[in-house]
């Protein structure tokens, strides 16, 4: 199969001087994670749920934390994106995908932009759904954090990892799971288009053995219990994977939990299934 088999055609585009605001909502709306920004018939750049995502840390500067709708598009978007033929061969496309960290492709020909493959694309393939593996096959350990983390921590982790988040409850229970997209699309902003700003309660020991003890910790802006999708969508490891594919597709989710009685054993993502389409 190739990239013209599997591409999205006719794409979404936003202008560089549309505002952030504006992708998002379109986003939301269509239920994608990316989109061409066009100059004109001109491809200028990308700009993805991630470059948003990113944005929120507290410690970031001021007017990367001012409304999104004073936001243009061009401050944040990745310009001069790679494109592909449209003759590109699937496994290629999603060693490519893997090797540079790039979840889509914008379709050329003859430098005009015609389509756009992304991941999502790939999943739907005929490829994949032929692969004869088990969750527990190809799934990766889970990165587990608490509810009450903070949203610096949020983003810290997810760029440290490049992975999502599974929230637990203190019993080692799933609370909930954290993507870019709920970074991406949190109502981060206050009526005075700033982040707000809360105290979080959490338990504590004064001394290894002590009592523990409730005690306020510094205002955050948000923690994961905030942010986090729930419930979570989860799988046993014994489950095909190519079921588990279309629990992705449907729910409109990358990745689904492997949870083995009330354990969590793992995770496969997209990311994983690509690696195996690639081979």
């Amino acid at each position: 199969m190739q990239a013209q088999d599997v591409m999205s055609s006719p794409v979404y585009i936003v202008a560089p001087s549309e505002n952030i605001a504006h992708v998002r909502n379109l986003m939301l709306k269509h239920k994608i994670s990316r989109l061409l920004v066009m100059n004109g018939d001109a491809l200028a750049g990308i700009i993805t749920k991630k470059d948003i995502a990113y944005r929120l840390r507290q410690s970031e500067p001021i007017w990367r934390r001012r409304p999104i709708d004073r936001i243009p598009v061009s401050v944040l978007m990745m310009p001069d994106p790679m494109t592909i033929p449209p003759d590109t061969g699937t496994r290629e496309i999603a060693a490519l995908m893997l090797e540079r960290d790039i979840s889509g492709f914008p379709v050329a020909d003859n430098g005009a932009v015609i389509g756009i493959v992304t991941k999502t694309d790939l999943l739907r393939s005929s490829q994949v759904d032929k692969l004869e593996l088990s969750a527990g096959d190809v799934m990766v350990e889970a990165s587990l954090i608490n509810r009450y983390h903070s949203l610096d921590h949020i983003i810290d982790q997810l760029r440290e990892r490049n992975d999502k988040l599974v929230v637990i409850n203190n019993d080692g229970t799933i609370a909930g799971i954290i993507t870019e997209s709920n970074l991406a699309f949190f109502e981060y902003l206050n009526d005075r288009g700033t982040l707000p700003e809360k105290d979080v309660v959490m338990l504590r020991r004064d001394e290894s053995a002590g009592r523990k003890q409730y005690r306020y910790v510094v205002a955050v802006s948000a923690v994961a219990e905030d942010l986090m999708t729930r419930p979570v969508v989860t799988i046993t490891s014994d489950t095909p994977l190519n079921t588990a594919v279309r629990q992705m597709l449907e729910n409109h989710i990358n990745s689904v939990v492997v949870v083995d009685g009330k354990e969590v054993k793992g995770i496969v993502k997209r990311d994983d299934i690509l690696q195996e389409l690639a081979k």
